[in-house]
């Protein structure tokens, strides 16, 4: 039986083996090898965090000037 913490490994090791719109990577000296958003310390799992919280993704843009509408779509995508 495949826990969430195996579950996870499985997606992370997924993730680094295809680069999801080139917009995610996994770096251990980046936010504890979490996935983020490419060139970013934001983590694909806040992202995912603030839009189950019901934040509109134009919101999140305006919060995170760095990000762009593909970054949510790719956090989106790695998560599922």
């Amino acid at each position: 039986m495949i826990n969430q913490k195996s579950y996870k490994l499985v997606n992370i090791i997924k993730l680094m083996e295809k680069q999801i719109h080139n917009r995610i990577v996994v770096d251990p000296k980046i936010m504890a090898g979490k996935p983020v958003i490419k060139g970013t310390r934001i983590p694909v799992g806040l992202i995912i965090k603030i839009i189950s919280q019901g934040i509109s993704g134009k919101e999140i843009l305006d919060d995170y000037p760095d990000l762009k509408k593909e970054d949510i779509k790719a956090a989106l995508e790695c998560e599922l």
